[in-house]
């Protein structure tokens, strides 16, 4: 029989994107990133990707590399679904489609803004964008799935 994975938050706890973001950020992954909170709604979270020389994909070209941004986007639209869902739900990342439009900007702190649209009983559906200035120019779109691993969403 398997057990839910333990838990720091009592249940019935509303889940704070805001909150939640300074221990998964803080540490790991995404804290060797430097990602950080940004803002959110009802449905999204935009973190943030602080431009480092560390990130950079080309040495000399100042670009921040493709798998820094895939992790920035990973997180964004986890952390959406679980917004919305206004719970913790442990998930993986079924799919996770990445469209580059064009290259971050050289210096720019990279936005992420994942969004969740719709929950089903174990499958979450995401989108997003990656932009370093303006929304309306992204850096790359993402599409992509979670699966609930322990529990269900709804």
């Amino acid at each position: 029989m398997s057990q839910p994975p333990p838990s720091v938050v009592p249940p019935g706890t509303e889940f704070d994107p805001s909150l939640a973001s300074r221990m998964m950020t803080r540490h790991g992954h995404g804290g060797w990133l430097g990602i950080r909170y940004h803002d959110h709604g009802a449905n999204w979270v935009e973190l943030a990707l602080p431009w480092r020389e560390e990130l950079v994909g080309i040495d000399g070209q100042g670009v921040l590399a493709s798998g820094p941004i895939i992790s920035l986007m990973d997180n964004a639209t986890s952390m959406s679904v679980w917004t919305l869902n206004k719970k913790f739900v442990p998930h993986a990342t079924l799919d996770l489609r990445v469209d580059y439009m064009r290259a971050a900007k050289p210096g720019r702190t990279v936005i992420g803004r994942g969004e969740c649209y719709k929950l089903t009983r174990t499958i979450s559906f995401i989108r997003g964008i990656a932009y370093d200035e303006d929304p309306a120019d992204p850096v790359a779109h993402v599409t992509g799935t979670f699966m609930a691993t322990h529990g269900s969403y709804l």
